[in-house]
């Protein structure tokens, strides 16, 4: 991998992305991420190139005790317990930046799981921000990425389009994997936010491919197509996804159970400037669709729910509250009104400001108990069949 040329720009970037959060104030301590940022800033100021790291097995790190002047380990402190052995089910692999871990990339430590393994591979990945493009091939399955917290742990880069070749190769973590795990991490982009109409500025945070994923406790940062939700069977529960412009897309069938839909899109006087969701069902003969299911709807602009980037998107939100970021009309059809008979949009027992009906484009359905039965639990993504085990 060559060495990464992280701007400066897209590190203030972050932060201001970050700052602009509103429900970042609910985590326990949200200024340990934001430190990360600070600090990351500060080493960066002089000189932009950051290198890849390379991997290494655990080492010490020593420096000078403040007090004493003696000589300590920065791993002195690092959990004893942390890999635990590996059972007959389950191998540990441990990355941490300063060396106290097996290795100090992730990608490193993906490259050594064993293809087409049986075993579930957890990859523990210790507080910090690692700067890395990363790639989980078909070929390595049941992974978990285990961090330490979705403000402490991040992994992110700066793609776009532009310079990935596609929105598609642009996600600073793509999985192609079946059987995928995250909890307590966030994927980021941090690119510069783009103006509107900037072509190409498309930067996609994550990108999953694989069937049978689930994501707990994660984040999700970046701004336009922040989480390229692309096909197979996806859990997300507790999660913070955050952007401005179909910042949750693609064709996959998925589950959005308790997570937050933060807009960063710019208020403007007029018009609309940002949308939720795009999801790509493209024919009636696909199973693809986006429950969201007792979320939170919030952040800044004036946003749709969701527009039809396929003729046959099918998007429902229920049980969620929505504030008046929402635009009257709710939806938008892609500005094409032949799609209106095929697509599937459906509100259920949404509260807030932003939940008012009365205004919403004619094709938006109202569902009734029956009608909306189907999406309200993880039966959506036939959950009982996978998901337990995943977990």
């Amino acid at each position: 991998m060559s060495p990464l040329t992280l701007s400066l720009n897209s590190l203030v970037a972050t932060l201001a992305i970050l700052a602009s959060t509103t429900s970042l104030i609910t985590t326990n301590n949200p200024s340990i991420f934001l430190n990360y940022l600070t600090k990351l800033i500060v080493t960066t100021s002089s000189s932009t190139t950051l290198v890849e790291p390379k991997s290494y097995h655990r080492h010490n790190h020593h420096r000078r005790h403040p007090d004493k002047g003696k000589v300590v380990s920065v791993c002195d402190d690092f959990p004893f317990d942390i890999p635990p052995p590996d059972t007959n089910t389950t191998s540990y692999l441990c990355v941490d930046r300063n060396g106290c871990c097996n290795f100090t990339t992730v990608q490193a430590a993906v490259d050594v799981v064993a293809n087409l393994s049986m075993k579930r591979t957890i990859i523990w990945i210790n507080s910090g921000i690692y700067y890395e493009k990363v790639m989980v091939p078909r070929t390595k399955q049941n992974i978990t990425f285990q961090g330490q917290g979705y403000t402490t742990t991040a992994i992110a880069w700066n793609d776009t389009a532009n310079s990935a070749g596609g929105t598609f190769y642009s996600g600073s973590v793509q999985v192609f994997a079946n059987n995928f795990v995250a909890k307590n991490i966030s994927f980021m982009n941090v690119a510069p936010i783009p103006s509107p109409g900037d072509v190409g500025a498309q930067a996609v945070a994550i990108r999953i491919s694989g069937d049978q994923s689930a994501f707990l406790g994660c984040g999700f940062f970046g701004a336009q197509d922040t989480l390229h939700d692309d096909k197979g069977r996806h859990y997300f529960k507790d999660c913070y996804i955050q952007g401005s412009i179909d910042f949750i897309f693609g064709n996959a069938r998925s589950f959005y159970e308790n997570c937050q839909l933060i807009s960063m899109a710019k208020p403007v006087e007029k018009g609309i400037n940002g949308a939720l969701t795009a999801q790509g069902r493209a024919s009636n003969d696909e199973n693809s669709g986006f429950a969201f299911v007792n979320c939170i709807v919030g952040g800044n602009g004036r946003v749709w729910l969701g527009r039809a980037w396929r003729p046959f998107s099918r998007v429902v939100f229920a049980y969620t509250s929505m504030t008046d970021i929402i635009a009257p009309e709710g939806w938008n059809d892609f500005n094409d009104p032949a799609r209106d008979q095929s697509i599937f949009y459906g509100e259920y027992n949404c509260t807030g400001a932003g939940a008012n009906m009365t205004m919403r484009a004619s094709y938006v359905q109202r569902l009734n108990d029956t009608q909306a039965s189907p999406f309200l639990n993880m039966s959506f993504i036939d959950g009982d069949q996978w998901l337990f085990n995943a977990m």
